[in-house]
């Protein structure tokens, strides 16, 4: 059987960044998905659909994150029932197994990082590029570069 999901869209808010009873850590947003058809009105309809991230991705998606950014999401649907006094509560959500970042913060809307973690995640990657040259690299030194397509 197969349960898979992939959606487009922007956050709603922040992401909520909690940890469980034996610290692993939760985040949840909403994501706003827009439909492909639009309405008698001749506007597109809205979907808010509720994602939870676990783990690492988790603490990268709160930190990284933020209010209005666009990203895809793929993962699981989940439905969480919960039995009221006169009814049930049917509570759907994803579980994301992948979220990918689709936009850049615009400017004043970088989550804040310190600067000693910029500094060696970039002494990093530069030592990883000392050791295996990208064979990329060659192409973009001639001053003539035809696209193949």
């Amino acid at each position: 059987m197969l349960n898979k999901v992939v959606l487009i869209g922007r956050l709603t808010q922040d992401p909520e960044l909690r940890y469980t009873s034996s610290g692993t850590p939760v985040s949840n947003f909403t994501l706003a998905v827009e439909r492909n058809y639009k309405n008698r009105d001749g506007e597109r309809d809205v979907d808010f659909i509720p994602i939870v991230t676990w783990r690492g991705l988790a603490e990268t998606c709160a930190q990284h994150l933020g209010k209005g950014r666009m990203v895809a999401v793929s993962g699981r649907l989940q439905i969480r029932k919960r039995q009221g006094e006169d009814r049930t509560f049917v509570n759907p959500e994803i579980v994301a197994n992948d979220v990918t970042f689709l936009d850049w913060p615009g400017d004043g809307e970088q989550r804040s990082e310190s600067p000693s973690q910029n500094q060696s995640s970039s002494q990093e990657d530069q030592s990883a590029a000392d050791q295996e040259p990208s064979p990329a690299a060659d192409m973009l030194d001639d001053d003539e570069f035809d696209v193949p397509f």
